[in-house]
């Protein structure tokens, strides 16, 4: 069966195609009757319809976890708001630096964090980067786990008693160092040291329990291999002799690096600060990846 629309448009033409076989006159008097329509006659018009569009009536229906999700997502962001876990450690950072020569570098959204002072003619540039405590092995992970845990059995609860304290859990020579600090978790540090007109040192270092173990020293002639901040740079400097196994090298050439590095700042207090900057800035992006998701995922 032919559509409205259809049969509207075709109507026409069949009207006029049963008029041009009739439309055969033998006289005039017939030729001119046709010509003039009667006045019962309707004329076939053409209906015109506004043009229709489903697309802003149709919708993609939303899928059926999303709420599920939004709502599991506002759950851990509150959460995580509402916890004050890394306060102290908050505040022992921003303390440090208000009182520390260094100069702090750290863009929201970004994972790394720089740190810049002068020494001398000296420019010191230090890098960090949040993925060290993303990458951390599971292993190291559950190592320190276990490590907090076992000291937070050992003091107990406040107006617990004692013969409730599950200490025999843990080895009685252990018990002699409840208060020891927590081992922090290693990370990566680089450390840049340019000299205007001879180049850099970059010295690779890992910043661990309040020290810097050194890994490698390198010396470039152009200083902006030392930092590297394009492929290009990066495929350059690992072309180049980066210099021999810092292990191997003389255990005072060793020595005297090491306080090479102290005398420019690179101490016990930055070393334990570091692994703690880490921390705190890694909740912070958690955070912020919440929102931003959640804000996606409810749009």
């Amino acid at each position: 069966m032919l559509s409205l629309r259809s049969f509207t448009r075709s109507a026409p033409r069949a009207f006029s195609r049963s008029f041009s076989v009739a439309a055969r006159p033998t006289t005039t008097r017939l030729s001119t009757a046709l010509q003039r329509p009667s006045l019962l006659q309707k004329p076939v018009t053409r209906y015109q319809y506004p043009a229709f569009s489903t697309a802003g009536i149709l919708r993609e229906p939303a899928g059926e976890v999303d709420i599920e999700l939004n709502g599991k997502l506002e759950e851990e962001l509150t959460h995580e708001k509402a916890s004050d876990e890394l306060d102290e450690s908050n505040a022992a950072v921003q303390a440090f630096f208000e009182s520390s020569p260094w100069k702090v570098k750290d863009v929201a959204g970004e994972q790394e964090i720089v740190l810049s002072r002068k020494f001398g003619n000296e420019n010191i540039r230090v890098t960090f980067t949040v993925s060290d405590l993303q990458n951390l092995p599971e292993e190291e992970f559950d190592d320190l786990a276990e490590s907090e845990y076992e000291q937070s059995v050992n003091r107990g609860q406040p107006g617990e008693p004692v013969a409730t304290r599950p200490e025999d859990r843990i080895a009685p020579s252990d018990r002699e160092f409840d208060d020891e600090p927590v081992p922090g978790f290693p990370a990566r540090v680089n450390i840049s040291i340019e000299k205007p007109g001879n180049g850099a040192l970059l010295i690779q270092t890992t910043a661990q329990d309040g020290l810097f173990e050194i890994h490698e020293v390198s010396h470039f002639a152009k200083a902006d291999l030392a930092e590297a901040e394009t492929a290009e740079k990066d495929w350059l400097r690992q072309s180049l002799y980066s210099g021999p196994s810092y292990a191997n090298l003389d255990e005072e050439l060793q020595a005297l690096f090491d306080r090479y590095l102290e005398e420019r700042g690179f101490n016990a207090e930055l070393a334990n600060i570091i692994p703690e900057y880490i921390t705190v800035k890694e909740q912070k992006e958690y955070t912020r990846w919440l929102e931003t998701v959640k804000k996606f995922v409810s749009a």
